[in-house]
């Protein structure tokens, strides 16, 4: 008989979960955002009895590098303030103060640079690419009573954009670190008990050309996750981020505590789109793979069936559940396989398959990035530059 392993006492749950979390540190090494406070320096003093100017600050700009992580940035400079030289004042020798010296933020490439209100400042997609964020002062002149202005200051946020090639979507306990340390040479905390996952752990699948594939396990998403319960925002912003989901689904359904509903594994399908769907509708057009684990345990192949009649008649069987289950848009799967992260069972086909649906998907998009290129050139060719030879002249 299948076994299911419900947690009859959350409160003893969060308690496990919080004793472990020196151990879970270890493997902690995950950083993809952080918050940095940047000040541009101040200008320095003018001459007012000649008439000199002082030196303007320095600026402070955010620098993309690649081999950056911002678990680096958070490692080197662990008050994460930067500040710009401030400017030098106007003198006998030197009217014209010079500039302060500006500061470099290193930083990865494919971040999206905010304010602390949200404000979008800009993005860093290339290694070369730079952002100015804190403006130095001006310094003393004429228009000012030779007196200088202080540089610009404020909080901003490093977000990583992508931070895998595929992540892992399931309820707490549906096996979701054991499938990623059997993917690959990732060491996530694994347990019995549902919240192991605090925040993204990232493994690399290999294959034996050396091409690599990025998978992150992400946190645990509970029901309610749209409206901030559990990891709730915290999760789904994860999701984003990634370039293709893969569902994982525990064959035997899952249930979070004694005073929740026991929810089968078509219903667990269900009730992840949902929380996708409430939270950003966008999320449904990813790509995605939906794997079914635990295949090991007695009944799996039973409970598969009954799941796979399901899934070929989407329309009926969602027609079934109540409308607090079921989603506006059904999640298509392009690949739905059967596999046990325990035995090892259905492994091999599901590299391969997670290999050939990113391929898939990055020919679309660099025939699509070519389309657009060749297009935007046209528009910048005026109509005078193209030559007429062979065409007809008018008469």
């Amino acid at each position: 008989m299948c076994q299911f392993r419900a947690i009859t006492d959350l409160r003893s749950c969060f308690g496990m979960v919080w004793t472990s979390r020196a151990c879970f540190r270890k493997y902690g090494n995950f950083v993809d955002n952080i918050r940095l406070y940047v000040r541009g320096g101040s200008g320095g003093m003018g001459l007012p009895r000649l008439g000199g100017n002082g030196g303007n600050g320095g600026d402070v700009c955010v620098v993309a590098k690649k081999g950056t992580t911002l678990k680096q940035i958070k490692d080197k400079h662990p008050n994460k303030r930067f500040t710009a030289g401030v400017g030098s004042n106007s003198s006998i020798y030197a009217l014209r103060g010079a500039k302060g010296e500006d500061t470099q933020v290193f930083a990865p490439t494919g971040i999206s640079v905010t304010t602390d209100g949200g404000r979008i400042l800009g993005e860093l997609n290339c290694e070369g690419d730079r952002l100015l964020v804190a403006r130095g002062g001006h310094g003393g002149s004429l228009h000012s009573g030779f007196l200088p202005s202080k540089g610009q200051t404020r909080h901003i946020r490093l977000d990583l954009k992508l931070i895998a090639d595929l992540g892992l979507v399931g309820f707490p306990n549906a096996g979701k670190s054991s499938l990623l340390t059997a993917l690959s040479h990732a060491t996530p905390m694994i347990a019995s008990y549902p919240f192991t996952t605090l925040r993204p752990e990232i493994g690399k699948i290999m294959y034996d050309d050396h091409k690599q594939v990025s998978v992150a396990d992400l946190p645990g998403l509970i029901e309610g996750a749209h409206v901030n319960k559990g990891m709730g925002h915290k999760f789904l912003k994860h999701v984003e981020r990634t370039k293709q989901l893969m569902f994982v689904v525990d064959i035997c359904g899952f249930q979070l505590g004694s005073n929740t509903p026991f929810r089968s594994a078509f219903e667990t399908v269900l009730l992840l789109t949902k929380e996708l769907e409430l939270y950003k509708e966008e999320l449904l057009d990813k790509p995605a793979i939906l794997v079914i684990n635990k295949m090991d345990l007695p009944e799996a192949q039973g409970r598969l069936r009954e799941l796979e009649a399901h899934l070929e008649n989407l329309e009926e069987s969602s027609h079934i559940f109540p409308e607090d289950v079921t989603p506006k848009t059904l999640m298509r799967f392009m690949h739905i396989v059967p596999v046990s992260a325990t035995t090892g069972l259905g492994l091999p086909l599901l590299k391969s398959l997670i290999r050939q649906s990113l391929e898939e998907q990055d020919d679309i998009e660099t025939e699509g990035q070519r389309s657009e290129k060749l297009l935007k050139l046209r528009r910048e060719i005026p109509t005078s530059s193209i030559p007429s030879w062979g065409f007809p002249q008018p008469t």
